[in-house]
């Protein structure tokens, strides 16, 4: 069957499953375009050419967790630690609110219950003292406390679920298991939340099928926003010696933004940095044209930027928050597409 005859038939009959996913993570040659092209319409026809720009602010390195592929883990003892000040975030905040941001991304490694008032605390202020939508990515937490930061104005939630396969949660994993992390999601979402989720393209050990699971995943969530992007090993982990499941095939990390983006045609999908690291200078925007429709520059004073890497090698460490704005705009615009206005909260309607 053609390929474009395929994705018609699996969009009329709404037939998302892994074998179509697989047909299109396995495309090749015309296949391929094919595939890029179609996600780029989808993506046009249902979030149209606006990209908006969501500001992260990596506020604390401080993490007790041990997952086994982060920088940032708890044991390991060449990270020095920092944790900014409500003041210093909310500074940063009103700048990002004038310069076509309207989203601030707090985001930190995960430390159960110790800071989850001053977290509350601080979305309190953000709402309180400027326009901007408040995403937080903190790691995994009650109910109880999910429904705190919402009564203080949370808009959005970011929790990667990294993997679909259990085992392979639970070998890189500790310190929780993939049905807690999931539960989590559902708690979110059932307070209203608009709630984000993703994850990593390569770990050690996914196969093809893996990566095709994880899309189907995503659908079922039903998520608001899905970000992705390759496994990138660090030396001062326990994975740093190993390598990419695609290394030999890094097409593949692009072919699942697009079949991510067909699988969910009306969820927002951010080009992550991620991309920069393993493509420098190009691996986002083309991110951008095979189906995502959000950017979002690192607003992280440059004096901490090299105390937040996940992965070695992230791009922008040595920049301004002002000078990566002003790429960001840079790369949008050269691409043809508009910044976006207004938060940019979620077209679906749960």
């Amino acid at each position: 069957m053609p390929f474009k005859c395929l994705i018609i038939i699996m969009m009329m009959n709404n037939t998302y499953t892994k074998e179509y996913a697989l047909e299109l993570l396995n495309a090749k040659g015309d296949a391929l375009d094919e595939l890029y092209r179609k996600a780029d319409e989808i993506r046009k026809r249902f979030m149209g050419d606006e990209v908006f720009i969501r500001g992260i602010v990596e506020f604390s390195n401080i993490c007790a967790n041990n997952c086994l592929y982060c920088g940032i883990r708890a044991s390991n003892r060449n990270v020095k630690r920092y944790m900014m000040s409500m003041d210093e975030i909310l500074m940063i905040a009103k700048k990002m609110e004038k310069s076509y941001q309207t989203t601030i991304v707090l985001q930190s490694g995960e430390v159960k219950g110790k800071y989850d008032e001053q977290i509350g605390q601080l979305i309190r202020r953000i709402k309180k003292e400027t326009s901007l939508a408040v995403t937080l990515s903190v790691g995994n937490r009650p109910y109880d406390t999910y429904k705190y930061w919402k009564e203080c104005g949370m808009d959005r939630y970011f929790l990667r679920f990294e993997t679909s396969d259990r085992a392979l949660f639970s070998k890189l994993h500790p310190d929780c298991s993939l049905d807690e992390r999931i539960q989590c999601l559902i708690n979110l979402k059932s307070l209203g939340v608009q709630t984000g989720s993703g994850f990593m393209i390569g770990l050690p050990g996914e196969t093809v099928e893996t990566l095709a699971e994880n899309i189907l995943l995503c659908r079922k969530l039903d998520l608001d926003m899905i970000g992705i992007g390759p496994f990138i090993p660090h030396p001062d982990t326990p994975l740093g010696n190993e390598k990419n499941a695609y290394e030999d095939d890094k097409e593949m990390f692009f072919k699942a933004v697009s079949v991510l983006r067909i699988f969910n045609p009306d969820s927002h999908i951010p080009a992550t940095t991620a991309f920069d690291a393993v493509f420098p200078k190009i691996g986002r925007n083309l991110v951008l044209q095979r189906g995502a429709n959000i950017f979002m520059p690192n607003n992280t004073p440059k004096k901490y930027r090299e105390d937040y890497l996940l992965y070695p090698n992230k791009p922008g460490v040595d920049e301004t928050p002002e000078e990566s704005l002003d790429a960001a705009i840079k790369r949008i615009l050269s691409l043809g597409r508009t910044i976006g206005t207004g938060p940019g909260h979620s077209i679906k309607k749960h």
